[in-house]
């Protein structure tokens, strides 16, 4: 514990802020007619009152959001209500310029510090009058020649000698080494990769004592004639799973190898120092760099009783079926955030410092690395022998040394000689003895920083990997019994958990702003303030990638995924203001000629501010006189920073009737409730509870000002297998019902009456809804239509001349004689086999007809569905997900447990912000074009997205490809355009910039990815593949690109190692934890009682998903709340998804934005149980509530806090299930913890890895 506290202590000193802002200073400028915006606050404005913003109130000119750095142009940061109607997007139909970006590959972590303050003066002509622009030149990177940081992973398997043609290693470096399968894990926390880039962390203390260079040393050739072959390790004796194939053959041990050498030094790492002469078996020669040798000084010495070492469970066989209960929508596994197993000592950090100039991305890596001075690794060409693995246990070199008379064991790639004047690293002092067995005392843990590295103990070792030599170890004692089976140790590899953590502190102080090109943001998990200086909030647009390929050969080499994951009208906090609405007059919005992109910070004005050219095409275009304004000695217009259109990302523009259809203007648009009467909708209750509801859920329809009355009109149906229309006007005393039986030949009896103001008809609306359940409460009609309710709305839309939304409520497979009608095509048979695609396709393509009508005329479709049976989501989805709909589903609905889930959905979904007849244009600058598009909507050519309806929730993904060569000077810029209705009827245009950086050098490529953002786009892009693959296809398609990313990476960007480590990137070390989380989903690899109406519900719901949603699905949220503090705010470390890390006496709280589970031990403290549930008695809490009893004790209400926290996170309400440890539910419970192996065949995530390190060998050898 005592060196726990030195490490915290150390790591939290040194630690550097990121992103520093200076404070904000007075505003300057003067009111600009015009613009028709928010007021724009400054740091310490007064928060709006009320529960909405006052939206687009008059533009008045800047606010206090300029400071004497950077101006921040229109961020002012005042909070503004949490309810506030996003304003909507702009897109047009003219023709654009082409996009395309490149292949697909994985997501990075870490964005560049933000440059400093310059200075600034509101009134001097100094060159920085006006602040840097806001897409200024990329940040500086270090030389692309400089290394990468690589880390390795030891993993079973052969060794090839492929490190070898990476030839000697680079003059400077950074190492970081991470062992896995029970070994230690050592790592030096990497380096920022010089001006631009994110500092560490953790920063470590010096070793003051110099050291000179001196020669490497040589060592005896080995020899395989007198090499003793041990017994194999048991790692691979298990049978493979077929599916991903064998393991590697096993390889045998060298002994007594005990080369010496030192750990990474501050700026490269340090050369071995001279040791006595030792005697090494000998092994066929094999070619290795020459390393240099340095004095060091021994350091302290450590050590603890590690765990016992389990058994190497195998590659998992194919699938069992899994029981579980039907009534329950399983989905993919879920999110969490980083935690560390509670207990483990920590050890003292390392004393080496990163360079502070480290190159390339720094490298995770979960193994055992070649040693220095150690024998030549065998050859395998050739081999007289089998190779063999040293009994000796290896040791790392940046944790605690260990009693040693040689440096630490577990060293970075490759030892390089230091820089002049540079301190040494820890060296171990004397070790004697036999290595460590099972049983014995082990090694210490080694500390995770910040980049990284695993915490935790690691089990004591007795020899490395299956064709891994054990260079570097102590000498071993002859074997004379086969060694104990090992595993992977859950501890050493990467972490979420701790990745989430060290984000949140580095980057969760400080707010992040755009200014700064290709700079990568905060994770989805970390709370974080956005300041717009010209490019748009990461709310609105996530990257893959923020450095881009500068040409598709470097694109297809990497396969990392070149995409954008947009949502246009994505809710922001209040502490962040909306963007601005401009009004550029009865001209339109300034456009470029060419390509029509909408002025911008990326246009560049010329010839005294009379032309401006194109940041997309480079055209010059004039200035319209009535927009003219000069420019100061810099190029900028004097009014830059007073129009939103020129320094920031996010804006919106008013447009013309040239925008509308028809040259008119939009009718503002309708609501229509379709409610299911059939027998089963009235037992259930459904149609009880949404009469009663709607009756108070009008007052709250959408509004662009809370003090004004929202436009918005509504009509109400009910059907079964007839429709009924109702006649509300205000005029009546009573409703009136109006029938149509013939649904072959839908239309609408009514037209005045139908759709009707709430103010006016209030009354008679509260009779209708009163009466409806009444009139239907005796029905014996058990038949439904669907496809004639669509059209009933859709032509009630038509007749009204408007766009709209149909909330349509229905609980049965439509099997009535009727356009669209259905049968039962469940046939669990398919699942599996080739024709397993069809269940996922639609069974008629009348609503893919109908779907395109809608869109058409701007009506979208929401569908609730109540079913206690196969009803065909496939089908019945494509009208709502071709229209920018959503589908909510309640399997088996009970009002007692679920009339509360469904409410607040119902609530959200009437009143959240949504855009009406929605169309969407991504234009991107020369060289790169938009290829592909995933999500909710209809396509009707290549280039235009088209959505009935645009909510705050949607995303649509694109995909870019190149078609010429990108430049690294101006890096590739893309707008994304939206044009749409707005709940008042006003014609929009929502505007998102976005600038990356373009990068010649796959190093470049690779340090500035976005994990999250990659898993979201392979997800949707697996989940849209199964409409035309088989499952397994898909799932080896992912595979493959996965293993294709991480080799590519490998042979390119790190340093040469042993095949037998697997080197991850910093920025993509839990990409095979994801993945494995989407392989392992019930869309992918489904569970035996998954119904295949839950995998095409989840399907759909995927494929709108943010990054911030797609990762908690796939990856749970697991908080541990026996250590909850109630008088803190703070929520406690997250555990990671695994069943090893609950405790019998713990109780759990697992979200995955669909379902909450608390799970209870059965050994919880009776103080807690008290507290939670009101009893003492584990045997008495009841597994069927819902809710949470309201309790008068701090803890009760803290808990209950949470869980209302966490259900305002989600765009849907979470139900809270109750689940007791050993209790028939905890099998559902036990499918989100998605690091084990699931019971649907999928792969642990310490399986999973190893077979990904199998594959990248393959690719490399």
């Amino acid at each position: 514990m005592e060196n726990e506290h030195v490490y915290l202590q150390v790591r939290d000193e040194l630690r550097m802020n990121v992103n520093q802002q200076p404070h904000m200073a007075t505003p300057y400028g003067q009111p600009q007619p015009g613009y028709q915006g928010y007021p724009q606050p400054g740091y310490g404005g007064d928060h709006v009152p009320s529960g909405y913003p006052a939206q687009y109130a008059p533009y008045n000119g800047p606010g206090s959001a300029y400071q004497q750095g950077p101006p921040q142009g229109y961020s002012p940061y005042a909070s503004f209500p949490s309810k506030t109607l996003a304003t909507n997007l702009v897109s047009d139909l003219s023709s654009s310029s082409p996009l395309d970006l490149g292949t697909r590959g994985p997501p990075t972590s870490g964005a560049p510090p933000v440059s400093g303050a310059q200075n600034y003066s509101q009134f001097g002509q100094g060159e920085n009058q006006n602040g840097p622009p806001p897409m200024g030149a990329p940040p500086q990177r270090p030389p692309v020649s400089q290394p990468y940081t690589p880390g390795a992973v030891n993993l079973p398997g052969p060794q090839h000698p492929y490190g070898q043609r990476f030839g000697a290693p680079p003059v400077s470096m950074q190492h970081m080494t991470n062992q896995m399968a029970s070994m230690q894990v050592g790592s030096t926390a990497p380096s920022p990769a010089g001006p631009g880039y994110a500092p560490p962390s953790v920063s470590q203390a010096a070793v003051s004592a110099p050291y000179t260079p001196a020669a490497p040393p040589t060592f005896p050739p080995a020899s395989t004639a007198s090499s003793q072959p041990l017994p194999t390790e048991a790692l691979a004796q298990a049978p493979p799973h077929s599916y991903y194939g064998a393991l590697p053959p096993v390889q045998q041990p060298f002994q007594n190898a005990v080369p010496t050498f030192s750990s990474a030094g501050p700026t490269q790492p340090q050369a071995p120092p001279p040791v006595s002469p030792q005697s090494f078996p000998q092994a066929p020669p094999i070619s290795q760099p020459p390393f240099s040798t340095a004095q060091v000084h021994p350091g302290p010495t450590q050590s603890y009783r590690g765990p016992l070492p389990s058994t190497q469970s195998s590659f998992p066989r194919p699938p069992h079926p899994t029981s579980q209960p039907s009534a329950f929508p399983a989905g993919p596994p879920p999110t969490s955030i980083p935690s560390q197993l509670p207990g483990v000592m920590q050890p003292q950090p390392p004393v080496s410092q990163p360079s502070p100039y480290h190159s390339g991305p720094p490298t995770t890596s979960t193994g055992f690395p070649p040693q220095v001075g150690a024998p030549p690794r065998p050859s395998f060409p050739g081999m007289q022998g089998p190779p063999m693995a040293s009994q000796g246990p290896p040791m790392a070199s940046q944790g605690p040394p260990m009693a040693s008379q040689g440096p630490p064991m577990a060293q970075a790639n490759h030892i390089l000689p230091t820089q002049p004047g540079m301190p040494p690293g820890p060296i171990n002092a004397s070790l004697s003895g036999p290595p460590p067995q099972p049983g014995m005392q082990g090694y210490p843990p080694q500390q995770n920083g910040a980049f990284g590295q695993v915490r935790g103990p690691q089990p004591g070792y007795t020899g490395p990997y299956p064709g891994q030599p054990n260079y570097g170890a102590p000498p071993a004692a002859p074997a004379s019994a086969p060694a104990a089976p090992k595993r992977l140790d859950p501890d050493s590899i990467p972490s979420p958990i701790q990745v989430i953590e060290d984000d949140k502190a580095n980057k969760g102080s400080e707010p992040f702003t755009t200014g700064v090109r290709g700079q990568a943001p905060p994770l989805v998990t970390t709370k974080f303030q956005v300041k717009d200086q010209g490019n748009a909030s990461p709310r609105y647009i996530r990257c893959t990638a923020y450095n881009m390929p500068c040409n598709s050969d470097m694109a297809k080499q990497s396969q990392v995924p070149l995409a954008a994951v947009i949502k246009p009208l994505a809710p922001l906090p209040p502490d962040e203001t909306p963007p601005y609405l401009v009004d550029h007059g009865e001209s339109g919005p300034i456009r470029c000629n060419r390509c029509k992109a909408y002025l911008c910070p990326y246009m560049q004005f010329s010839e005294g501010g009379r032309r401006f050219q194109c940041g997309f095409c480079n055209c010059v275009t004039e200035v319209p006189p009535n927009y003219f304004q000069h420019l100061d000695h810099t190029g900028k217009r004097v009014d830059c920073y007073d129009r939103p259109e020129l320094s920031m990302g996010s804006y919106d523009f008013m447009t013309t009737v040239d925008y509308c259809k028809n040259n008119k203007f939009p009718q503002p648009p309708a609501f229509i409730f379709l409610i299911d009467v059939s027998y089963n909708a009235v037992k259930n209750g459904t149609v009880g509870i949404v009469c009663q509801e709607l009756k108070t859920l009008l007052d709250y329809l959408p509004r662009e000002n809370p003090d004004v009355e929202s436009n918005i009109r509504v009509g109400f149906v009910t059907y079964n297998k007839v429709l009924h229309f109702y006649n509300v006007k205000a005029s009546l005393a009573q409703p009136q019902m109006m029938v149509v039986s013939d649904v072959a030949d839908m239309f609408v009896p009514l037209l005045d009456g139908f759709l009707v103001s709430v103010s006016e008809s209030r009354v008679v609306i509260e009779s209708l809804l009163d009466q409806i359940p009444e009139m239907f409460a005796d029905t014996r009609e058990t038949e439904t239509v669907f496809g004639p309710v669509i059209q009933a709305g859709l032509e009630a839309l038509k007749a009204a001349d408007c766009a709209g939304k149909l909330f349509v409520f229905h609980s049965s497979l439509p099997i009535a004689e009727a356009p669209g009608k259905l049968k039962n095509r469940e046939d669990k048979k398919l699942v599996g086999t080739d024709k397993e695609k069809t269940l996922f396709q639609p069974q008629v393509s009348f609503y893919n007809t109908l779907a395109k009508e809608c869109v058409a005329q701007g009506c979208c479709v929401d569908l609730f569905l109540f079913p206690n049976q196969y009803v065909d989501v496939a089908t019945l989805g494509v009208v709502p997900t071709s229209t920018g709909g959503s589908i909510y589903k309640y399997t088996y609905f009970q009002a007692p447990s679920d009339q509360e889930r469904f409410l607040n959905d119902l609530r959200r979904d009437v009143q959240k912000q949504v855009g009406f007849d929605a169309v969407m244009r991504v234009r991107t600058s020369t060289g790169i074009r938009a290829t592909d598009f995933f999500g909710a909507f209809y396509m009707s050519n290549t280039t235009d997205v088209e959505l009935a309806g645009l909510d705050c929730d949607k995303t649509v993904t694109v995909e870019f490809r190149h078609d010429d060569k990108l430049s690294e000077e101006t890096g590739a810029l893309m707008q994304c355009a939206v044009l749409y209705t707005s709940c008042s009827g006003q014609r929009r245009l929502r505007i998102h910039n976005m600038a990356v950086n373009c990068c010649s050098q796959l190093a470049d490529l690779y340090r500035n990815c976005e994990t999250d953002t990659i898993i979201n786009f392979f997800a949707k892009y697996a989940y849209r593949s199964v409409l035309s693959s088989p499952t397994k296809n898909v799932r080896d398609s992912l595979v493959n690109q996965c293993a294709q990313i991480l080799a590519c990476y490998r042979k390119n960007c790190a340093s040469p190692s042993s095949a037998g480590q697997l080197i991850l990137p910093e920025c993509m070390k839990l990409l095979p934890v994801y993945l494995n989380c989407v392989l392992k989903s019930d869309v992918l690899q489904p569970g035996a009682d998954v119904s295949l109406d839950d995998r095409a519900y989840l399907r759909q719901l995927v494929s709108t998903m943010d990054v911030a949603e797609s990762h908690v699905f796939f990856y749970p949220h697991l908080l541990p709340l026996q250590k909850l503090d109630v008088e803190s705010m703070a929520l406690p470390m997250a555990v990671r998804d695994s069943e090893e890390r609950l405790s019998r006496g713990g109780v759990y709280l697992l979200e995955n934005g669909l379902n909450i589970f608390l799970w209870v031990g059965v050994s919880a403290q009776q103080e807690l149980l008290q507290n939670i549930f009101g009893t003492p008695a584990f045997s008495q809490i009841d597994p069927n509530m819902t809710s949470l009893p309201a309790l008068d004790n701090p803890f009760s209400k803290r808990l209950r806090e949470i869980i209302e926290s966490v259900r305002a996170q989600r765009s849907r309400y979470m139900k809270l299930m109750v689940v007791k440890q050993e209790d028939k539910l905890e099998l559902i419970f036990k499918h989100f913890l998605v690091e084990d192996k699931s019971n649907s065949g999928g792969a642990s995530y310490v399986d999973f890895l190893c077979h990904m390190h199998k594959e990248i060998r393959q690719l490399l050898s």
